[in-house]
């Protein structure tokens, strides 16, 4: 073979060779890890589950955000907050259903959300649906009411309620990974029809505007053995409702006066001032922790009408505790001495914030 042929056919075995390979390693490449958007459609489709609302009851956890596997303070994990606590074990079931390993269930966006619509399913077989009502997105509300895990009717139909809005608004564009367009509906309650909001007809001494819902007897004390002195400003790492039936838990051995939620500001009272919630170790004595629904790392629940009306309690505790008006005595939790807690975090505006308890 002269020259010239030996040249070509290095060249074309090469080529060939290398297109061999980029072959062969194609056909044993990773699989590649679904968007988020298209879990929640895989998911909804293996599980029967209506993608809509799976959607809806993620963003009411979480906003869809899987916090890279850390726990939610009842100790919740992932997109659809999978719960390990001596309360709940959505987690494990999840992991029972689906053969996911508790580790992916908590890190794996994919495998967290296949694990929430699991549980969905299952609790909407124990609420009796059948296939035909599981078209209908209105029929699932049972389901969902019991997806939050709260053992009072009112806190259940709060925390549906909250799914259901979603469904029916629809969750923001802007920053989310997932495409949902809202449709209205109107959920069947069913026996949860008649329950009342939690606190309705019961406001607060302390703070007329606020709702008086209150925390087991076990997660606080009564009374204080210093004066109030200072407000404790906190993130609740979870969700509204779930942080309502948490401090509601005996188990918990957590509590704070009041929590605010960050879609409409609405507050609820759980301790009274003159009572020692259980949120800031050292500080507990001589201060008034105030909760905001939300997680530290993502900013998307720190809405202004939150920051009003949390402005506008901190304004009333201290006029009438004595407690000024200044960022010595407004703190946040990892402010407080002897607490290794993030909380409020970078995210939070301190500048807001001041501005409405000063306004």
């Amino acid at each position: 073979m002269n020259s010239r042929k030996r040249l070509l056919a290095v060249t074309v075995g090469g080529a060939l060779a290398a297109t061999m390979a980029v072959v062969g390693q194609s056909a044993t490449a990773a699989p590649t890890e679904p968007t988020m958007n298209e879990a929640f459609t895989d998911a909804a489709e293996e599980f029967d589950v209506p993608r809509d609302l799976l959607v809806s009851v993620g963003y009411a956890e979480t906003h869809l955000d899987g916090h890279k596997g850390e726990p939610s303070q009842d100790n919740g994990f992932g997109v659809m907050h999978l719960v390990d606590n001596p309360e709940r074990q959505t987690l494990d079931q999840a992991a029972k259903i689906t053969d996911e390993s508790v580790t992916d269930l908590k890190k794996n966006d994919a495998a967290n959300i296949r694990g929430g619509a699991a549980v969905l399913r299952a609790l909407a077989d124990k609420a009796g649906l059948k296939a035909a009502d599981r078209e209908r997105i209105e029929a699932w509300y049972p389901a969902v009411a019991a997806y939050g895990g709260a053992d009072s009717a009112s806190l259940k139909r709060l925390y549906a309620d909250a799914a259901y809005d979603f469904v029916s608004k629809g969750i923001p564009t802007k920053g989310t990974k997932v495409e949902m367009s809202p449709q209205k509906v109107t959920p069947e309650r069913g026996k949860l029809a008649d329950a009342k909001a939690p606190g309705v007809g019961t406001k607060s001494e302390d703070y007329p505007p606020a709702i008086w819902n209150p925390a087991n007897a076990a997660n606080y004390s009564t009374g204080r053995d210093a004066a109030i002195s200072q407000v404790v400003v906190h993130v609740t790492q979870g969700a509204y409702a779930g942080t309502i039936s948490w401090f509601q838990n005996p188990e918990a051995e957590v509590s704070a006066h009041y929590v605010v939620r960050s879609s409409d500001g609405e507050i609820t009272q759980m301790v009274r001032d003159a009572d020692t919630a259980w949120h800031a170790r050292g500080g507990n004595a001589s201060a008034i922790g105030i909760e905001h629904e939300g997680f530290v790392d993502d900013p998307s629940w720190f809405t202004d009408a939150m920051y009003r009306a949390s402005g506008a309690l901190t304004k009333h505790l201290c006029d009438k505790h004595g407690i000024p008006k200044d960022r010595a005595h407004i703190v946040g939790h990892n402010e407080v001495p002897g607490n290794d807690h993030t909380d409020p975090g970078p995210n939070w505006n301190w500048d807001t914030y001041m501005g409405y308890v000063n306004g």
